[in-house]
């Protein structure tokens, strides 16, 4: 063979040996993101179980809208898995969330760190086990429709995080800020006097207008959801229509922008704030659409990714009362009428002691921690916590941490040293209210979160 021709066959051996495709080396590989998987079930009742708060009879004459609830499952690059729910409820107490933990863990193998179960405080939506349980005047068959309702929604809970999980598939997470005004700190201004401070700009008291959004996309560029958070009571309406009051609204517009996204809704501390002025649906949707132009603006602007990292962390801390009830203060108020919410908690509570039941000093208060990424916390605090903890730990941990009030349990308002010094409604002495055999917490209540927070920052910075 000459070897002009033998330069020529090796040349062609060379080429088909390029043209054979070998193992891809480590660099080639597209590295492991996030996973998300969403997945939504409508609650609104269809038996005639009352709208929760207010403490009356409140049997619905309709809806505005259909009520949601919603779940975010999330995994990172190393597998690790967090879900969030979101829902219109007006309080999840503990009797129930406790049972979806329960069925979480034994079907999912979830743990509690694991799951924030959050409601949105939504007084035009449903009651719900023993939340608030003499708050209303309720007869035998109402508390069966509600016992049936809440069974229901536990099932119903369990079911939609466990269609999250089977929905996961890749996404990518990004986070940023926008801005609505028009939570009030009710503590500090007087609500008939709402109208006439804001046109002088003399609102005071402190407030978290921030509203903190993350956005998951998929790989098509298409947005699966649109999570999003704000320090207000969703108290603009006090009627017998389910609605979800202005997060119902804000989430119904930022899902017609992006047609097939969930919107979710987080309650980020607001048990001091109100929706100011208020009492009209025309009021609701003006808040609903503020709120959502704070969101679509945050979208529209550059949003910071989030590495797949995520890291959950979970306890339960006891939270102190200043004094437990005794014998002889439920019998007085068992007789004083003048408080009827007041008489029916201590004609159940003696009717307890007479069981022989014993009043515990403290009670388990839920303390959430998640990190996403690398500087991304969301801290999950159970019931009514005022809006001094969203501003103390944005403070401590950098303004990418969201505190997610209203998590897993209804239990009573939550108040700073702050307001439990200067005492009023949510500092003061009406625990009765949510059925705890005491009238006020011990004045610490703030150093126990604020210390168990941060453990549990130290358990999830961990490499």
């Amino acid at each position: 063979m000459s070897l002009l021709r033998r330069l020529a066959t090796a040349g062609l051996l060379l080429a088909a040996a390029l043209a054979i495709p070998g193992p891809r080396s480590p660099a080639a590989e597209t590295p492991p993101g996030w996973k998300a998987g969403i997945a939504r079930t409508i609650i609104t009742p269809e038996t005639d179980v009352w709208l929760a708060g207010y403490g009356t009879k409140r049997s619905s004459d309709g809806k505005l809208h259909e009520l949601w609830m919603k779940a975010l499952a999330l995994e990172d690059a190393r597998g690790q898995r967090a879900v969030l729910v979101t829902s219109d409820f007006q309080g999840v107490p503990r009797s129930m969330s406790d049972r979806v933990f329960t069925k979480l863990k034994d079907q999912l193998g979830l743990d509690r760190r694991q799951v924030m179960f959050t409601f949105s405080h939504n007084h035009c939506g449903p009651r719900l086990g023993d939340d608030l349980i003499d708050y209303y005047p309720v007869d035998e068959a109402q508390e069966q429709l509600v016992r049936e309702y809440t069974d229901l929604m536990v099932e119903r809970t369990v079911a939609v995080i466990a269609e999250s999980l089977a929905n996961l598939a890749p996404a990518e997470l990004a986070t940023g800020s926008g801005t609505a005004t028009f939570a009030v700190n009710r503590r500090n201004n007087q609500e008939d006097d709402v109208p006439r401070l804001i046109a002088e700009g003399k609102l005071v008291g402190p407030v978290d207008h921030r509203v903190p959004v993350m956005k998951v996309t998929r790989p098509d560029g298409a947005t699966a959801a649109v999570v999003f958070g704000y320090a207000c009571h969703p108290t603009t309406l006090s009627f017998n229509t389910w609605n979800g009051d202005y997060p119902g609204f804000a989430q119904l517009e930022i899902e017609a922008k992006y047609p097939g996204a969930a919107a979710m809704f987080v309650n980020t501390c607001g048990g001091d704030q109100n929706p100011l002025p208020r009492r009209s649906v025309e009021l609701c949707q003006k808040y609903g659409h503020e709120l959502a132009v704070g969101v679509l603006s945050a979208l529209d602007a550059q949003l910071s990714p989030l590495e797949p990292r995520l890291a959950t962390a979970f306890t339960l801390v006891d939270l102190a009362y200043l004094e437990v009830t005794s014998r002889e203060q439920l019998v007085a108020a068992a007789a004083d009428e003048s408080n009827a919410i007041q008489a029916r908690w201590a004609r159940r509570l003696l009717k307890e002691l007479d069981a022989g039941a014993k009043f515990a000093s403290e009670y388990p208060y839920p303390v959430h921690v998640w990190r996403l990424g690398r500087d991304t916390y969301w801290i999950g605090l159970g019931a009514e916590s005022v809006v001094d903890y969203s501003l103390r730990f944005q403070r401590e941990y950098g303004p990418n941490t969201w505190v997610l009030g209203y998590t897993d349990d209804m239990l009573a308002y939550i108040p700073s040293r702050r307001v439990w010094e200067e005492g009023g409604y949510e500092g003061g002495a009406r625990l009765y209210e949510y059925g705890r055999p005491a009238l006020r917490w011990a004045g610490d209540v703030e150093d126990r979160i604020s210390s168990t927070v941060q453990r549990l920052m130290k358990e999830v910075d961990q490499p």
